[in-house]
């Protein structure tokens, strides 16, 4: 494989191909996995000593080329600037003052360096509060400098604070300063999850960004929902000739192992050998990640030379590439051999056996961690609802309080989770305070979403709708949860009401959105309404209907007591109907007695299935809705002829001591604990 990857470099530059998901043609080899110990080196990126912090390039887009606007000369400290006018009120003092410090915050740079302020010596920078630095000797003293942000962007946690700060920046010109920019392209690409697309935004109007923000940008994109940018964006990086350095490709390789693009993933390891860092540890390490988890698994065990052996974290990915084949024999046997495991490995091994729901192994390695920390517990915690053991879950979370680790947004995504399938709202409610707590009131998006889905699926609707207009930001997500919870919490007209404030947006209606609002439509006997909206769907939105949709037509149509409509409506179907429709249609046959074509629709589900009992009790109560008690009959003896058995029907009784009774038909009732889990 590798000697086949040195073949194809030279002929990368020229060749042309086109990525999924992408929407237009990528050079091949424009392509790169971990990030490892990056926060650690942004500071290596060294600034121009010609670099100018006073003249404002200022471009835009406008029609796809690159325009300059303007260029406004140095000015010294003494001149005459015209001041920016108060909007809010004349010679406040107080609004003078928030410039100021603002002005002062967006001097800090990226990397712990401070521009002179206007009138001051030029083409010096201050290193601290003390030492000025010529620029032609920032290169040297750079060594010494720590990565630092200011207070501002740290307190920067969200899209709306992004912009006002950007447009603050703008104001007071500093949208061409080099270290301010920096800051914002790192908020909006990796300190801020949801809004790399605003950083694209951004990016694409830096004139000739350097390579610190061409790397922040791989790397926001990689760890994004959207990784195939990085791809793009590297593509663009070539094509203005800007030479990556050994931390560019690991960001290429994680993207590609999020996107399985094991071609792709090829190409980018041909680009890492061609500019000579195939040996660079991080390269190595992110080459033997992909490989092991979506390239070729003999590739990965090839770059585990002998230098990578003393490195745990190659040990580690490439046990991580193992466990995620499933082979966990082999993975627990390179873990085994680490000669000094760290938390990481630890946490490979047992994230490998969650995976493949092997939960006591996992519980097995996790007692015996030396030190865990939240990644740790979220592991288990993660795993226990991932297999439907919702209260071991609980418990889980209760022993790691008990143990003082503090949980982070996956721990309560987790929770929230358990507590969604579990019905458990007064736990759920408990975790919606410890929220506010560590977010300090503020709520995030996908914290926000998972708790309208908590709360719509414990039937406290009001409060999913509390929480869904408490949020700033709101997402497909975030619409679709609260639709669909309305449809199925009885608030029809409500659910489609929401859509079409929904459709107001800029947010996209996705398949889901449709789902839940044909589920209204459904539910509330608006047939008319529903054949507009599944039109809608298909000649608006471009969404081709699935199963689900169609199902959800029939059940429509079926509720109307348009039985026929429904059976034509299936016929115009593109695929063929699954069980689902037809068990859907045979309800409806009963509810309304139609006996012909409840057999119809019987006899299609029993082509696909004979073994539910479900669908013979239906017919045979169609038959005795209507007196047919010799269809009741053979429908029985075809159930025994076939083997088919229902299963006896139980009730549950919730007692005050935290008991669930069980009773059976012709049995006594038997009780299941039921652990309080706060």
């Amino acid at each position: 494989m590798v000697e086949h990857i040195l073949e194809n470099i030279g002929s990368m530059n020229s060749a042309w191909a086109t990525g999924p998901n992408l929407e237009y043609p990528l050079p091949l080899g424009r392509f790169g996995g971990g990030d490892e110990n990056w926060e650690r080196n942004e500071n290596k990126e060294n600034l121009s000593p010609s670099e100018n912090y006073n003249l404002i390039n200022i471009q835009i887009k406008k029609e796809d080329k690159r325009i300059p606007l303007k260029e406004i000369p140095q000015t010294s400290g003494n001149s005459n600037k015209p001041k920016a006018k108060n909007v809010r009120g004349k010679g406040k003092k107080g609004n003078n003052a928030d410039q100021m410090s603002l002005n002062s915050e967006l001097m800090d740079t990226t990397d712990g360096v401070k521009c002179i302020p206007s009138g001051q010596k030029r083409g010096f920078a201050l290193i601290d509060d003390e030492t000025v630095c010529p620029m032609g000797e920032m290169k040297k003293a750079r060594s010494s400098i720590t990565h630092q942000r200011s207070s501002l962007w740290r307190n920067c946690t969200n899209l709306r604070t992004l912009k006002q700060i950007h447009a603050r920046m703008i104001v007071n010109s500093f949208n061409s300063d080099r270290p301010a920019l920096k800051e914002l392209i790192y908020a909006a690409a990796i300190a801020i999850q949801t809004t790399i697309d605003y950083a694209h935004q951004v990016f694409d109007r830096i004139f000739e960004p350097d390579l610190f923000m061409w790397n922040t940008m791989l790397r926001g994109s990689a760890q994004s929902s959207k990784p195939h940018l990085s791809i793009s964006l590297y593509a663009q990086m070539e094509k203005v000739f800007v030479q990556p350095d050994h931390y560019t490709f690991p960001f290429l390789l994680k993207a590609c192992t999020r996107l399985s693009w094991v071609n792709m993933g090829c190409l980018v390891h041909g680009k890492v050998t061609k500019h000579g860092f195939e040996w660079n540890k991080f390269a190595r390490n992110a080459l033997i990640y992909f490989h092991a988890n979506c390239g070729e698994i003999r590739v990965a065990s090839m770059l585990f030379d002998d230098s990578a052996r003393k490195d745990v974290v190659a040990w580690s990915a490439l046990t991580a590439g193992y466990a995620r084949r499933g082979d966990l024999h082999t993975a627990r046997w390179l873990f085994d051999e680490i000669p000094v495991k760290d938390l990481v490995s630890w946490n490979v091994m047992i994230t490998g056996y969650v995976n493949q729901g092997e939960m006591e192994s996992a519980r097995e390695l996790f007692d015996l961690v030396p030190k865990r920390d939240v990644v740790t517990w979220n592991a288990m915690i993660s795993g226990y609802v991932l297999s439907g053991e919702h209260r071991k879950a609980l418990e889980m979370y209760e022993e790691m309080r008990s143990a003082g680790e503090c949980p982070d947004e996956v721990t309560m995504l987790s929770l929230l989770s358990a507590c969604a399938n579990l019905g458990a709202l007064d736990i759920g409610e408990k975790i919606h305070g410890s929220i506010l707590e560590m977010g300090e009131g503020a709520l995030g998006l996908f914290l926000g979403n998972a708790l309208i889905d908590m709360y719509a699926k414990c039937g406290n609707i009001e409060k999913a709708l509390w929480v869904f207009h408490c949020m700033r930001d709101k997402d497909a997500t975030s619409w679709n949860s609260i639709i669909v919870g309305l449809a199925f919490s009885g608030y029809m007209d409500k659910s489609i009401s929401v859509f079409e404030d929904m459709r107001k947006t800029k947010c996209r209606p996705n398949e889901i959105t449709f789902v839940g609002v044909l589920i209204a439509c459904s539910h509330a006997g608006k047939v008319d309404q529903g054949r507009a909206y599944f039109n809608l769907m298909k000649n608006v939105y471009n969404i081709q209907p699935n199963a689900k949709h169609y199902g959800c037509m029939v059940d429509l149509f079926g509720r109307a007591g348009l039985l026929n409509e429904a059976f034509e409506f299936i016929d115009t179907m593109d695929f063929e109907p699954n069980a689902v429709i037809w068990r859907t249609l045979l309800g409806a046959c009963r509810i309304h007695c139609n006996v012909e074509l409840g057999r119809r629709a019987n006899e299609q589900l029993l082509r696909l299935r004979r073994d539910e009992s479900g669908d013979y009790v239906l017919l045979s109560n169609i038959y005795a809705s209507n007196g047919e008690w010799r269809g009741v009959e053979n429908v029985r003896k075809l159930m025994d002829e076939t083997g088919v058995k229902k299963e006896r029907g139980f009730s549950l009784v919730d007692e005050e001591n935290n008991e669930l009774l069980s009773f059976l038909l012709g049995s006594k009732p038997h009780a299941n604990a039921r652990e309080a889990s706060f």
